[in-house]
């Protein structure tokens, strides 16, 4: 099981991407953080087999945004290494689960 929790402005990228791979994912919309910001929290289950493959799928979805800023202009870019410091992404908080019943 991931939970994933997603800036919302990634959150759509991110659930496209998983379902043109073939999985599939319950979200809901939550707030939270120290800015309150709105994020998608994503619950999806995952056999062991392709968990590494949802893992990447994330990954290459949430772009980290930083504005570097010079004495005339400005410049965005997606190199989080340009300052060293990472900011957005996801968070995933993975576990197994025992059972899964469907009803």
């Amino acid at each position: 099981m991931v939970m994933a929790i997603i800036p919302r402005d990634e959150g759509e990228l991110v659930l496209n991407a998983l379902i043109e791979e073939g999985h599939t994912a319950t979200y809901i919309e939550t707030k939270g953080g120290v800015l309150r910001q709105s994020q998608y929290t994503l619950f999806i289950v995952v056999p062991d087999k392709h968990l590494e493959k949802v893992c990447k799928i994330i990954q290459s979805n949430c772009k980290v945004d930083m504005m570097i800023e010079g004495e005339n202009e400005s410049l965005e870019t997606s190199d989080a290494s340009l300052s060293g410091n990472k900011l957005g992404g996801a968070v995933l908080f993975i576990w197994k689960l025992n059972r899964i019943l469907t009803y």
